[in-house]
């Protein structure tokens, strides 16, 4: 199995260029993890007091559980992932998200280079680089439209929480990245180059 894992600020375009790896790829082939699901579960805190968390730093996130997923992936075990409702802050406590051991597991997220124990669980370290005022950009549409977000809570996360945690721990994790792809999705070049290097593994050819 090869796992690759893809970080990047916010609105950089991770999961555009994880998601064009695994249709060149075809059906069956690579299983997608989100490190969004595994944000902790606060929902023994009051809604009001789950909005002041800050979500953007490294142990916002549960990457314990993300690990072990990781391993029983690796060792040819089904895992099943949780699934995080952003308008509450919590996770669903009905819902998951089935992963399968397929040849390919591609993890993206914010905090996947941060992390130490995820960096060794990784064989390709894949860092997308956008200019910032792209992603924060992408950041507005996306909370507006996806997460219910008001332009007033987004600008604050932004100042507060999003843009000092991108300096102090997302920027300094690309010294770790195999693979730096400027401008995420829109950068044929570079998904082409890691779809590659995906496609000779699979073939067994030495990259």
């Amino acid at each position: 199995m090869l796992t690759i894992g893809i970080a990047g600020g916010t609105g950089s375009g991770k999961t555009t260029v994880a998601r064009s790896v695994m249709e060149r790829l075809g059906t069956g082939q690579a299983t997608f993890i989100s490190q969004d699901n595994y944000y902790k579960d606060h929902s023994n805190l009051d809604l009001e007091d789950r909005a002041t968390i800050n979500y953007d730093h490294p142990l916002a996130f549960d990457n314990e559980l993300l690990a072990e997923h990781l391993r029983s992936l690796q060792e040819g075990r089904v895992a099943f992932a949780p699934v995080y409702d952003f308008t509450v802050h919590a996770r669903s406590r009905t819902e998951n998200v089935r992963l399968e051991p397929n040849p390919i597991v591609i993890l993206e997220g914010l905090h996947v280079l941060s992390d130490e124990t995820l960096r060794g669980l990784l064989d390709i370290k894949v860092f997308v680089d956008t200019d910032p005022d792209v992603r924060i950009l992408r950041r507005v549409l996306r909370d507006i439209e996806e997460r219910g977000r008001t332009i007033q809570s987004i600008h604050h996360q932004y100042l507060s929480t999003v843009k000092p945690m991108h300096e102090a721990f997302i920027e300094p994790s690309k010294k770790y990245a195999d693979l730096i792809i400027p401008e995420g999705g829109h950068n044929e070049v570079g998904i082409q180059l890691l779809s590659v290097l995906v496609e000779k593994y699979l073939t067994g050819v030495e990259v």
